[in-house]
């Protein structure tokens, strides 16, 4: 039988962080469309069960669940969204995408598939591992936590001396699977990252982000305002504010081939909703894909900085694919 949002079958949220998705519901309500919200961090299901009571999910979980000491979503995410698929139920971000979310050797075999380029980077799982996988690369150098999100587990090495040290010392983050990534760090061109959202798997927009020099690697655009001593601001802080922190934003309109490449890696990932970062390096002037975000918070203050809501787009997105 054909689903759709109704009172019977709400459009379910399953998340775990209490604040990013705030816009999200409100724009749910304004709507006044059937919605409840899963906690990600606290929940069971039956696989038993015939079917499940939602008319769509849409998976909002976070690989950096862990740092809210929701680290128990992680794995168990993926099995609860295999389980909708297998009963039918139409899923928006599904088991695929969050796969490729928690994994960024996966984004890059799938980058390598689709012949796009990316900062040179190799897989290892030990101390001695690193030291070895760094051989040959040009430094600095960044050490990144296999499944990470919000910059979580990333650390920069100027040196060989500095990695080894660090590796000798036990002092190295392999985080929640035992996996990291060794990868070059490019000197950015023009200082900033571009950022290409997409929804339904097409083009929304897409953003220039210029970190400050010294910026931790958190650059989501929902977080970009922050304190002076690093903390987040809510999520409805305005991005405008961003310059007085060093850190700021603006619409971009980059090549139509840096679009359809960014299609192309959702297509491949089953991401209906996210974003996908690159970067110039300026070494060469080339442009290289370093991250595939399938829990892409619309960046702050959206109306002033793309000139539009993408949330009244993505609820339109929600009800029409719980129909579909």
């Amino acid at each position: 039988m054909p689903r759709s949002i109704s009172a019977d079958q709400p459009l379910a949220i399953y998340h775990e962080h209490p604040d990013w998705f705030r816009p999200l519901f409100a724009e749910l309500e304004r709507r006044s469309v059937p919605y409840i919200r899963l906690d990600a961090a606290s929940h069971s299901y039956d696989p038993g069960e015939p079917d499940a009571p939602y008319g769509l999910v849409f998976n909002r979980a976070s690989p950096s669940a862990y740092l809210r000491s929701h680290g128990q979503s992680t794995f168990y995410t993926l099995q609860w969204l295999r389980h909708l698929e297998r009963l039918g139920v139409p899923v928006v971000n599904g088991s695929v995408a969050y796969s490729v979310d928690t994994s960024k050797a996966l984004q890059l075999d799938i980058l390598m598939e689709l012949g796009l380029p990316y900062p040179r980077a190799r897989v290892a799982n030990s101390s001695d591992a690193v030291v070895s996988a760094a051989g040959g690369l040009r430094y600095p150098v960044l050490v990144k936590a296999n499944v990470g999100g919000s910059g979580a587990g990333i650390v920069r090495y100027d040196d060989p001396a500095t990695l080894e040290s660090a590796a000798a010392s036990g002092t190295l983050d392999f985080g929640v699977d035992g996996a990291v990534l060794v990868q070059e760090l490019a000197p950015l061109r023009d200082g900033r990252i571009t950022r290409v959202e997409v929804l339904g798997g097409e083009f929304l927009y897409a953003i220039n982000v210029y970190p400050a020099p010294d910026a931790a690697y958190n650059l989501c655009p929902a977080d970009v305002c922050q304190t002076t001593d690093g903390r987040p601001l809510a999520r409805s802080a305005c991005a405008l504010d961003a310059p007085k922190t060093g850190l700021r934003v603006e619409r971009a309109s980059p090549p139509r081939g840096i679009i359809e490449a960014a299609e192309r890696i959702a297509s491949r990932a089953g991401i209906d909703v996210g974003g996908i970062e690159c970067l110039v390096d300026d070494r060469d002037g080339k442009h290289y894909f370093y991250d595939i975000n399938a829990l892409s918070n619309f960046v702050a203050d959206a109306r002033n900085v793309v000139g539009f809501d993408p949330h009244e787009r993505l609820v339109d997105f929600l009800v029409q694919r719980a129909s579909a």
